[in-house]
């Protein structure tokens, strides 16, 4: 198989586009500014760019460092562009799901996808499996973001929330750029690419990952933990 063949996934180019259109039909009765509209598109576009491009093809015959970065967009950064996307009129007609819950099952989901033997049958499963794993990563990361973008949490509370993500989820990365043998059977066996050996590139993915999730939850702590500090000289 040709590593920079294009995907093509029917499920990505069938479900971004009807999305996208029930998001535009919601703001007829809701509208949103601008900025907000942005974020859906560039969420939209994210999903896409990792499930019909060369991204998505690697990802699933050749390289565990980049199927984990498709990971982090889908299960953290395309859902917290959507909830930002979301107008606050809109996000009231949503159920509230408690933040200590909310967490709580997306830390969950996303440490069992990574369990070697769940891994490896996703991937050697990928027309069941693997979308069921994508499409719960998307899911619970929208309900792990929810809490922060239309909460009512104080901003110390979500600055604390926020970096409790990043402490639950970032063991996994560390685990994998320390361990001295190879976690996931199915790159092993997968062809190599790029002369990475399977232990170099879980090394490059576990580090990839930290630090594309780093990027996303420490720029949400410090925007909360910035305006906590302003909330308290306002009180002050």
């Amino acid at each position: 198989m040709d590593p920079y063949a294009w995907s093509w996934n029917p499920e990505a180019l069938l479900l971004v586009p009807a999305m996208t259109a029930a998001y535009l039909f919601a703001l007829r009765r809701t509208p949103a500014p601008g900025w907000r509209i942005a974020c859906w598109f560039a969420a939209m576009a994210l999903l896409l760019a990792v499930t019909i491009t060369p991204i998505e093809t690697i990802s699933l015959n050749y390289l565990l460092s980049v199927h984990l970065i498709q990971n982090v967009v889908l299960a953290e950064w395309a859902p917290l562009l959507v909830a930002l996307a979301i107008p606050p009129a809109l996000a009231a007609l949503a159920p509230r799901v408690p933040p200590l819950l909310a967490l709580a099952v997306w830390t969950v989901n996303y440490g069992v996808w990574h369990l070697p033997w769940v891994y490896d049958g996703a991937l050697r499963h990928p027309h069941s499996l693997l979308h069921l794993e994508h499409a719960l990563y998307f899911l619970t990361g929208l309900v792990l973001w929810w809490p922060v973008v239309h909460g009512e949490l104080s901003a110390g509370a979500k600055a604390a929330y926020v970096f409790a993500a990043f402490l639950l989820a970032s063991p996994i990365g560390l685990m994998m750029a320390l361990v001295p043998e190879p976690i996931y059977d199915f790159y092993v066996d997968a062809p190599r690419l790029w002369g990475l050996s399977p232990i170099l590139d879980q090394q490059i993915a576990g580090v990839s990952m930290a630090g594309a999730e780093a990027v996303v939850f420490f720029a949400a702590f410090a925007f909360f933990f910035v305006r906590f500090f302003a909330e308290q000289d306002a009180v002050a």
